[in-house]
């Protein structure tokens, strides 16, 4: 089979494509360039770039470098940049996997192939009404279907993920049996392609800096002060500069500048067990299209971490004739529900990833 398999220079990528020269495909391997946000190039990215040299050379394969510099820039970061400046949480390893690496990608080379492969931790199954799924990893710790919650069917059914059936620990195993040369090369921890490249620099460089109180919720008394709202999320704790903490930011006024804060490890205000989704995208099919969705059992992620929230599900009336939300309920409270970040829908047993949907608001 024909596949191009997106590599990044890490191991994740490496392994994958060790698997599938193993199974005995027509690999092509390609790598994404993304320059800098002022128009330079990356110079992180020279050692990726040698790196994915050397798994070509190793496996004796043709290795493009391809340019999507500027549908990054105007699509991604804008969409970050644009979300964060009206107080919310955006998800830019989300947007980039659905614009960039299965979007432009797909539209100018993925689709000259069989198959895209990449190193994503996340399986496919096939359901019995023959239709192609998002299904969990192996390794709960590493599953990256939240990240991928928000490709379309044709998408993910022009995919294939050579690792997310093996746990970590075996990727790294079979990379240093084989002798890859980034076998002991630590995993990125970068948004997308903005590896080394510091996220709050980056709100920095395009957004400034402008005071504003940092304020206790329950007394209005101002504890501090802060750079500017953009460079706070809900649910953070960490990097607010307050002492007899620990803090939790609970709220925004990006009229005011203004961050609002809990105190203590438990307090409820930094929790929540209402979600309601908006512009729902379901990637195979909607489950529930057919039926009166009405607290219908699911699995829940409004981040990305290896636990679930069992949940139910509820289909609302949206804000227009044309379109629905989704109430999620779930069993236990959840910790700092983020507005503009996405909730990732799971069938019950956490296998299947049905989708996302926009988190608007944390209900109670």
């Amino acid at each position: 089979m024909k596949i191009a398999a997106l590599i990044s220079g890490g191991v994740d990528s490496a392994v994958a494509v060790h698997r599938l020269v193993e199974q005995g495909h027509d690999l092509t391997l390609f790598y994404i360039r993304i320059g800098l946000d002022d128009g330079r190039g990356d110079c992180s990215a020279e050692e990726d770039i040698e790196m994915c040299q050397a798994i070509a050379r190793r496996y004796n394969l043709p290795l493009e470098q391809v340019s999507l510099h500027e549908e990054y820039w105007e699509n991604v970061m804008e969409y970050a940049l644009r979300t964060v400046k009206d107080g919310l949480t955006p998800n830019p390893d989300m947007m980039c996997n659905r614009m960039i690496k299965f979007g432009y990608f797909e539209e100018r080379w993925g689709h000259e192939f069989d198959l895209t492969a990449t190193g994503h931790y996340a399986t496919t199954i096939i359901g019995d009404d023959g239709l192609k799924y998002l299904a969990t990893a192996v390794d709960p710790v590493k599953d990256q279907t939240d990240f991928l919650a928000r490709i379309t069917y044709p998408q993910l059914s022009h995919l294939i993920f050579p690792i997310g059936d093996i746990p970590k620990s075996e990727v790294r195993e079979i990379a240093v049996r084989e002798h890859l040369p980034n076998a002991y090369r630590k995993d990125s921890q970068g948004i997308c392609f903005l590896g080394k490249i510091n996220y709050n620099d980056f709100l920095r460089r395009h957004l400034g800096e402008r005071k504003g109180p940092i304020i206790e919720i329950e007394t209005g008394r101002k504890i501090g002060e802060h750079n500017g709202y953009w460079f706070h999320t809900i649910g953070q704790r960490k990097g607010l500069g307050l002492s007899g903490g620990p803090w939790y930011v609970v709220r925004k006024n990006i009229r005011d500048n203004a961050v609002y804060v809990s105190r203590g490890y438990d307090t409820e205000k930094q929790y929540g067990r209402q979600i309601l989704l908006t512009e729902p995208l379901f990637i195979t099919r909607n489950p529930w299209a057919d039926i009166v969705c009405d607290h219908e059992p699911i699995m829940f992620k409004n981040r990305h971490s290896p636990g679930f929230f069992n949940a139910t599900i509820t289909r609302v009336a949206g804000p227009d004739a044309e379109s629905d939300c989704y109430l999620i309920e779930t069993e236990t409270p959840v910790q700092g529900i983020a507005p503009g970040q996405f909730g990732v829908i799971y069938d019950k047993d956490a296998r299947i990833c049905h989708g996302s949907g926009i988190i608007t608001l944390n209900v109670k």
